[in-house]
């Protein structure tokens, strides 16, 4: 008797095998230096970059939308998604919680896309502890708090009551600035997006392991020098902001 013939294995694609892990961006900063700007640049910008969206139990500005921007959710909601470990992180931010959903970050990494996360140094550290070789993080910081406070108002947004809560939760938000690997100043909109840009491609190419183009080598160098433990100046800078908030 004659055995059946062995049917061939599937070949795996060769996208598939060299198919990376994806990185996790995470973007902090005070209310009001710009992070959301940036976030949104990077988005439109760059590719295979995904926005993290978190859930939250604050309520849901006019200019927002449900699912594109947060899932609004009521605490008890909030609480039970904590307690059943569904949240990667979470934080409570000017009085109200912050999390982001774990299943959808965790699809998307290992599709090999970049996830983009727009969180405060709570949600950070708490990457830290769960994923840390996959955490990119970057502080932004405000060029002056004069500045800060111009911009929080411009944004007209938020009653005079919720500005003065936000600039006094910008001095603890600020000390934490040591706990990041890039410290970006923003001072001018484009040049802070170029030196995000750069970051993200160092970083990409340090995961893939590939030699790097002419132009890549040289978003690597600028990376280099944003570095926070490449900028010396930087302890004497924030100090500067804290004494004048």
């Amino acid at each position: 008797m004659k055995r059946a013939p062995k049917r061939p294995k599937p070949r795996r694609s060769k996208r598939a095998a060299t198919r990376r892990r994806g990185l996790m961006f995470v973007l902090s900063s005070p209310s009001g230096a710009g992070k959301t700007t940036l976030t949104r640049l990077l988005l439109d910008r760059v590719l295979r970059m995904r926005l993290s969206i978190s859930a939250t139990t604050r309520p849901r500005r006019r200019s927002e939308v449900e699912s594109v921007h947060y899932y609004f959710v009521d605490p008890k909601r909030f609480s039970a998604m904590r307690k059943a470990g569904e949240l990667m992180e979470w934080a409570k931010v000017h009085g109200k919680y912050y999390g982001t959903p774990k299943a959808p970050v965790e699809r998307a990494l290992k599709a090999g896309t970049d996830m983009l996360f727009d969180i405060d140094w709570q949600g950070a550290l708490q990457l830290y502890r769960k994923a840390r070789p996959d955490v990119v993080s970057i502080f932004i910081l405000p060029p002056s708090i004069d500045e800060l406070r111009k911009r929080l108002a411009r944004r007209a947004e938020d009653d005079a009551k919720t500005i003065r809560k936000r600039l006094a939760n910008a001095l603890e938000e600020i000390g934490h600035w040591k706990e990041y690997d890039y410290v970006l100043v923003n001072k001018d909109l484009n040049r802070s997006f170029s030196d995000l840009r750069a970051i993200v491609a160092s970083e990409r190419a340090r995961r893939e392991r590939k030699s790097p183009t002419f132009r890549t080598r040289k978003e690597i160098e600028a990376a280099q020098r944003l570095k926070r433990t490449r900028q010396p100046r930087l302890r004497a800078f924030v100090r500067s902001l804290q004494e004048d908030l």
